[in-house]
């Protein structure tokens, strides 16, 4: 299981929010390379890079984290947020995105996502799928739809995509561990797909549960930057 760090961004500095709440910021660092950097030092390779101004907006706003970041580690970086057009798509790849991570849009407008699952391709996509009572919730987590999160990821397991995150609303952010029931269903219904875990980490046990029932992947945020997982604990989590 690959441990992915997340790195959220408002005003160009590293935050969290609770909830997705922005009235709830903890900023934890002006610089993001900096933490992008221990997060390499550690021997991660990959990175879940948040556009929180960009999410709010509508459109890419912090490209120049993203680019700076990608000129200057060697990490793999998926990043999201605000990506509504081609050309916000084409700003996140040519800034050193190696995914582009979509969520709303794929539910809101399916046939400009299906559009560039052709284009560009699906692995070029990470898709994220936030989630409330086994149902997709949109909008930062205000609006809740009627899909059911199964039906959904069927839709798009079907046209190629491969990697998936999932975000428990009701878990992000508050350190109460991840959903273990909801990512068992899904993986035991979608063994084909790379299913990453996102939301509710709180320790390296809920790593441990995560990597055992199956998960590809788990982001993991606020419980690094509250100091309740070490990074030198995920780098001996790698080899486990």
């Amino acid at each position: 299981m690959k441990i992915i760090p997340a790195i959220d961004i408002i005003d160009g500095k590293c935050v969290r929010l609770t909830q997705g709440d922005y009235s709830q910021k903890t900023i934890y660092n002006e610089h993001p390379l900096e933490v992008a950097l221990q997060f390499q030092d550690a021997g991660l390779e990959r990175l879940h890079l948040v556009d929180l101004d960009g999410a709010k907006a509508g459109r890419v706003q912090n490209w120049k984290v993203l680019e700076t970041i990608a000129g200057k580690t060697n990490l793999v970086i998926d990043f999201g947020g605000g990506i509504k057009t081609e050309q916000d798509l084409d700003i996140v790849f040519q800034s050193g995105a190696a995914l582009a991570t979509v969520g709303s849009i794929a539910v809101k407008d399916e046939s400009r996502f299906v559009g560039w699952l052709e284009q560009y391709g699906p692995d070029r996509f990470l898709l994220g799928a936030d989630v409330k009572d086994e149902l997709i919730a949109v909008g930062g987590w205000l609006e809740t739809t009627q899909i059911r999160i199964y039906d959904f990821i069927q839709s798009y397991v079907q046209r190629g995509i491969v990697q998936l995150f999932c975000t428990d609303v009701s878990k992000d952010g508050k350190l109460e561990g991840p959903s273990l029931p909801l990512y068992q269903q899904i993986i035991e219904q979608f063994p084909g797909l790379h299913f990453i875990a996102s939301g509710g980490v709180s320790s390296i046990k809920d790593l441990e549960d995560l990597a055992s029932i199956g998960c590809s992947g788990a982001i993991v945020g606020k419980a690094i930057y509250e100091g309740r997982i070490r990074l030198e604990e995920l780098t001996r989590f790698h080899t486990v």
